[in-house]
């Protein structure tokens, strides 16, 4: 069976008030893909999450998409939820279900079926009822989690997800994202290149064009020619390597 793409970026160009920011961006992402994206700050690997999100608009190109919007599940970079609202664990979870959270309607059988599987899955059963403001890092960052994939995406999006979080968190959701790769597509974007490369299957540097790279693993030398200026940084068994800026 032919692996049919999720969504097309074509010949895609954008600028903020006419300074370019992405350069001729074309990528194709497949079912079951685990694409990392990495790139130095400033490159415009944010930029390119939003324009294939819908959150922006591109000058010139286009993002053709054979999937629903609603296929497509989100973890944005920085924290979107304001810890000092009154609203638990659960209840940020039960947000990302399809016809969301509704004032004054409790939730379904099979929605609180859902809440319950995710939370378990991610770790958080025994926080359920825990304000959202309460939590750690890790814990806050697994209920983000939870929320964006309880509708089960055939896309998942990830911006950076380990900022601000524990070593233990980090291996934690490398290991979890693994298995949600199983049946789903995931896009992480990413500066540390040493630790997602165990899990990724391939990457795309972006550093205002990008260049995509069919294999987990990329050394300094490839590095520099896709002139993306980028320190790797590994950890466990992988050596150790750190490269400095450069201009290629």
């Amino acid at each position: 069976m032919i692996n049919q793409p999720l969504l097309k970026v074509e010949d895609l160009d954008f600028a903020y008030e006419q300074q370019s920011v992405l350069t001729n961006i074309s990528l194709t992402v497949y079912d079951r893909d685990y694409i990392g994206i990495i790139g130095p700050n400033g490159g415009g690997k944010t930029t390119l999450i939003k324009l294939i999100l819908g959150l922006l608009k591109p000058q010139r190109g286009s993002v053709n998409y054979t999937i629903e919007r609603s296929d497509i599940g989100y973890l944005p970079q920085g924290n979107l939820v304001d810890e000092s609202f009154p609203i638990t664990v659960r209840e940020v979870v039960a947000s990302g279900l399809e016809h969301g959270l509704t004032f004054g309607r409790g939730l379904r059988k099979n929605e609180s079926r859902k809440v319950r599987e995710i939370l378990e899955r991610v770790g958080l059963t025994s926080l359920s009822k825990r304000s959202i403001g309460e939590l750690s890092g890790g814990e806050f960052q697994r209920a983000m989690l939870a929320r964006a994939i309880i509708s089960n995406p055939r896309l998942l999006v990830l911006d950076e997800p380990d900022s601000h979080v524990d070593n233990r968190f980090e291996m934690e959701l490398y290991t979890l994202l693994k298995d949600l790769n199983e049946y789903m597509a995931i896009l992480l974007v990413s500066h540390d290149i040493g630790t997602i490369s165990p899990y990724i299957k391939t990457i795309a540097c972006v550093n205002r064009n990008l260049h995509y790279h069919s294999s987990n693993e990329i050394s300094v030398e490839q590095l520099k020619v896709y002139n993306c200026p980028i320190e790797i940084i590994s950890h466990g068994t992988i050596p150790h390597r750190v490269m400095k800026e450069h201009n290629h």
